[in-house]
């Protein structure tokens, strides 16, 4: 069971998330609509894994990671974005992220690729 926050600016993707990760023992702690929230909401919950969609407002999820990951070399990032290219899945693994879902994902992916980053940190 991790400590999850969830950022994307699509409600029903911070919906579907939640639904899914909290039936499987993980425990939604925050939810931010843009990059600049998920900073924010980083620094004060201190999350033990974060999903960080790519395009949202304010602050996209690529400048959100690479101040997450300033703040914190260790933090636990995972993409789940609808940009699928090659160009975005690369810039989010160099800014710090540790695995990449592409949506519309499926359960057993994302608590697979979950289960895999928390279980290469400990």
């Amino acid at each position: 069971m991790a400590k999850i926050l969830i950022a994307d600016d699509a409600k029903f993707m911070r919906l579907t998330l939640q639904a899914m990760l909290s039936k499987n023992t993980h425990e939604i702690i925050g939810e931010a609509v843009n990059g600049e929230e998920a900073i924010k909401l980083f620094k004060e919950l201190r999350p033990e894994l974060i999903t960080m969609d790519i395009t949202m407002p304010v602050v996209n999820g690529i400048d959100a990671i690479k101040e997450i990951m300033r703040l914190d070399p260790d933090a636990n990032i995972i993409v789940c974005s609808a940009m699928g290219q090659q160009k975005v899945v690369v810039e989010a693994i160099e800014a710090g992220a540790k695995d990449f879902i592409v949506k519309p994902f499926d359960e057993r992916n994302v608590l697979a690729t979950i289960s895999r980053v928390l279980n290469t940190i400990d």
